[in-house]
């Protein structure tokens, strides 16, 4: 029996349950950091939400940990990297407020379209505005849906009891995915064109950050109400007041935001918007489920038994041949969904060498964890990462040889239009990755975070184009690796920056005729 020790409040049920299974229960309620530190010592688990940061120090303190429990999704105050290194599971509650969350997206567009907060407010003022309120109806309406992960998808059906038309921005979903759904999938730029009503589902991400901003909205349909009970910062709270406040949005209604929590925004004093606290989550029963779910999988860990919502695997249980390529699979499934922008529409992994002797799930695993990594709106793990590729459509293949030409071992990811493939260099505890092939070019150089892939004719002068354009804007060149491709007419440059390149920067770049494609790589 072991002990757990609980730092913020969770459902009575959930209590109960390890109550009964005969653990002895330490509920703490608003420790401190140091009260973390002290109580933690002799805690077979943990369990939290999101005030409590699970830090490297905690762990470290905390030797007898097995598992770590989040009672809801997101993982942000938890070092998981510290955690699968020391061998402590991390679990979550990825599907408890899911519905909840979907059913704030409605409440919002319908309060949004129908005026009832600003209703209401004047109505118990003493103001009987029948007239001014005037709102608007969903039948027949177009609604985008940005996301179609698994809030988006409930978002999708309960809009179609509406009888309003479906579209969506998801490039990590297959078509035929979208079909089944009753959606049709479009560009960002089109799906703001089209849309009446726009509703939001992703994670919050450097890609994301920002999304929705002013080049964006100043392409909207006239009139568009937008909906976000994902997270703050996908939108530009402020170029969204900007575009509420001259009419060229209708409104819009908020329940989450860039910093939080928050008591002044330009968009509070907008009779046209609707906002709520980030209450997504904040239902009776997406909290029980919360507390239940993690309790049932703090059981399950504690037992030693398989547990499906773990967000990390011990580094304990991979062989020592496959366990220094788990860093370098996930870079690799990352550079490939920025090189598509999207989903591909199948993924071939190859392993060569020494690595073919031992089991490469795990290392597949971690590859379709990189690739789905921002793209949905709950983490990302080894234990999810084959349902994502199976909820969007996308077909797995692995092979393997015991035989590598050129390296000891290589890992290649492979579609109809995209390779990659990376390997590690080095010894013992020197070993370093690198990436050594895109697009079957031939090229050698570390991953970093901001990346630039750029395919261009294979002439004098192309190198002096790309770093003139990024050194007039400020941009330092980190590492640069060039290669031919096996006909000999074009090259391609991988380069690493300091910073990311901006949109203008990009833009700059394509238009020289001798840049065929470009790609922005943030891993």
């Amino acid at each position: 029996m072991a002990r757990v020790l609980v730092t913020e409040r969770i459902a009575e049920r959930g209590l109960r349950l390890l109550k009964e299974a005969g653990h002895e229960v330490d509920v703490e309620e608003g420790i401190s950091p140091e009260g973390l530190l002290a109580a933690i010592p002799g805690a077979g688990a943990l369990i939290v939400r999101s005030a409590t940061q699970v830090t490297a120090e905690v762990l470290e303190a905390g030797r007898d940990l097995v598992v770590v429990g989040r009672a809801g999704v997101g993982i942000d105050n938890i070092d998981v990297e510290a955690a699968t290194a020391r061998g402590v599971m991390v679990v979550n509650a990825p599907e408890s407020n899911i519905l909840s969350a979907a059913e704030q997206t409605f409440a919002l567009l319908l309060a949004q379209a129908r005026n009832i907060p600003q209703a209401h407010a004047a109505l118990v003022a003493g103001r009987w505005e029948r007239t001014k309120w005037e709102g608007v109806e969903l039948y027949g309406k177009t609604l985008g849906i940005v996301g179609l992960g698994r809030v988006g998808a409930l978002v999708a059906q309960r809009a179609l009891a509406f009888g309003m038309r479906l579209l969506a921005y998801d490039p990590y979903i297959a078509p035929d995915r979208a079909r089944r759904m009753s959606v049709e999938l479009r560009s960002l730029e089109e799906l703001v064109a089209e849309s009446d009503f726009l509703t939001i589902h992703l994670p919050r991400t450097p890609e994301t950050l920002g999304l929705i901003g002013r080049e964006l909205l100043k392409r909207a349909k006239p009139g568009l109400r937008i909906i976000n009970t994902a997270r703050g910062g996908i939108v530009d709270e402020e170029a969204l007041a900007e575009a509420v406040a001259d009419g060229r949005l209708g409104g819009a209604g908020l329940d989450v935001f860039a910093k939080e929590p928050t008591t002044e925004s330009p968009l509070f004093h907008l009779p046209s918007v609707v906002v709520s606290p980030h209450l997504g989550a904040s239902t009776t029963e997406a909290q029980d489920k919360a507390g239940i779910t993690i309790a049932e999988q703090v059981l399950l860990a504690l037992a030693g038994d398989f547990v499906p919502n773990a967000v990390n695997i011990a580094a304990t249980e991979v062989s020592e041949i496959a366990r220094p390529f788990l860093p370098l699979a996930e870079q690799l499934g990352r550079f490939f969904a920025c090189l598509h922008e999207g989903l591909p529409d199948h993924l071939e992994i190859e392993y060569l060498g020494t690595l073919a002797t031992t089991s490469t799930a795990i290392l597949t695993l971690a590859a379709l964890k990189g690739l789905f990594s921002t793209s949905t709106e709950e983490p990302v793990s080894y234990v999810n990462a084959p349902r994502l590729a199976e909820h969007r459509g996308l077909e797995v293949r692995e092979t393997s040889a015991a035989t590598s030409h050129d390296y000891v071992n290589l890992i290649t990811l492979r579609s109809g239009e995209h390779a990659v493939a990376g390997t590690l260099t080095g010894a013992g505890v020197r070993l370093e990755p690198r990436f050594v092939m895109v697009d079957d070019h031939d090229v050698e150089v570390p991953p970093a975070r901001d990346m630039l892939v750029v395919r261009n004719d294979d002439r004098p002068g192309m190198i002096g184009v790309v770093g003139t354009t990024l050194g007039a804007a400020g941009i330092s060149i980190s590492s640069m690796a060039v290669g031919r491709s096996p006909q000999g007419r074009t090259a391609l440059m991988v380069l690493a920056t300091e910073v990311p390149a901006p949109d203008e920067v990009l833009d700059a770049l394509r238009q020289d005729p001798g840049i065929f494609d470009l790609h922005r790589v943030t891993l």
